[in-house]
């Protein structure tokens, strides 16, 4: 059956409103990432919805997303106010960890104009959080004098399972209190704009992609080893959360030299425990045990790595064992879904030694096809980095809304 609304003509005032949306969303996000001197943006014109400045200019313009017009024509012009269309308005990254709170406040290039942090080892409830994100907030405006009405979109990372179509951190063992947070819709209410919330090693991932070791490459897996383990999947360029938002869960892996039983609730998964930093840690307070030379118990998995590297035979049973167990890890993982990269992060996957270690091992495992193994270039920044990727792509649906 034919339908019924196809057949009534669009008004065309209705027609031109919507070119207007269409061009404003379009234009700063294809400006987002080059800073194009006005010749070349007349010269690629054709790029952007025709009549490309004269439809998006007034909204762009409205939301102070460009200057306004200079009296001097010579001067100034729409591929002026269009080149720095991209930069003028600002969204807010949040990262919100396990002990740590951090903000960071960018232009709409992705350049970082400030970064706030704050402990929340004591103030971890979610309304404490959100407030804590409100202050933060408006100390970066403060700091950088960026007016508050600039302000775009908000994202925000959370530690353990988030449910970013609904906003919701579902449950978290990192934070007390957190189960079935509306943390979307709080950020809204308390911030005044848009916001999106994603699972913070899966921003992390975001962030890698954007501008990090995995710039540009579509198939590839950000691993997250620090307390824990995680891993943040990009797979034909789209990053995968799964039917139940758990895509990425490998803390609960079983390979070869991982314990055997099921993990109960609340406890470390069978990968997690032999090579997140607490599983390392014992791994190194049992080899401590079975000798009688005294050792300093009281190492980090990273410090035990070091030591490793220093000619500690000690150390260097625990590193191989590590490296043994993610190579295992990894090439696993590779066969599932032919990635053509691995990228570390966390505390724990930045060590040097863990990387040339599980390097080694994995040159055994070259079919059907290697993998390459890399540590993070972002570093602890990763996450936010995500994040502030995450808050532009928000804030590009909100440039085309309806005036």
């Amino acid at each position: 059956m034919t339908n019924i609304a196809t057949l009534i003509p669009v008004p065309l005032e209705t027609q031109q409103q919507r070119l207007k949306q269409t061009s404003a969303r379009k234009i700063p996000h294809q400006l987002r990432d080059r800073d194009l001197h006005p010749s070349e943006l007349t010269r690629r014109r054709q790029e952007f919805a025709p009549p490309w400045s004269s439809a998006a200019a007034p909204l762009l313009a409205g939301r102070d997303l460009v200057p306004k017009k200079s009296r001097d024509r010579s001067r100034a012009g729409r591929s002026d106010s269009l080149r720095v269309a991209a930069g003028l308005g600002h969204v807010i990254g949040v990262d919100i960890g396990g002990t740590n709170l951090r903000i960071a406040l960018s232009d709409t290039h992705g350049t970082v104009l400030g970064k706030w942090c704050t402990s929340i080892e004591k103030t971890s409830s979610p309304a404490l959080v959100i407030e804590q994100i409100r202050e933060g907030t408006r100390n970066l405006l403060e700091q950088a004098f960026v007016s508050r009405r600039s302000l775009l979109a908000v994202a925000a990372g959370a530690p353990g399972v988030t449910d970013g179509d609904a906003g919701v951190v579902v449950a978290t063992s990192y934070l007390k209190g957190w189960r079935d947070v509306p943390l979307r819709s709080m950020l809204e209410s308390a911030l005044r704009i848009p916001a999106a919330v994603e699972n913070d090693v899966r921003l992390a991932a975001i962030g890698e992609n954007w501008t990090g070791a995995a710039r540009g490459i579509r198939n590839f897996v950000f691993l997250a080893i620090g307390t824990g383990i995680a891993a943040g999947i990009f797979a034909n360029g789209k990053l995968i959360h799964g039917t139940d938002w758990t895509a990425g869960e490998i803390g609960y892996m079983h390979v070869p030299g991982t314990p055997e039983q099921v993990a109960k609730q609340g406890e470390p998964g069978s990968l997690e425990s032999i090579i997140g930093g607490e599983g390392i840690r014992q791994q190194w307070l049992r080899c401590c045990d079975s000798t009688e030379v005294p050792q300093a118990r009281d190492l980090t998995a990273t410090e035990i790595f070091e030591r490793a590297r220093a000619g500690d035979a000690l150390a260097e049973t625990v590193l191989k064992r590590s490296a043994q167990v993610l190579a295992y890890a990894v090439y696993n993982i590779s066969l599932v879904l032919n990635c053509a990269l691995f990228v570390l992060g966390g505390g724990v996957g930045l060590s040097a030694p863990l990387l040339d270690a599980t390097r080694h091992v994995l040159e055994q495992y070259n079919a059907p096809a290697r993998s390459k193994l890399i540590t993070s270039n972002l570093g602890q920044d990763a996450q936010l980095i995500g994040a502030i990727r995450l808050a532009l792509n928000k804030a590009e649906s909100r440039i085309g809304l309806k005036t």
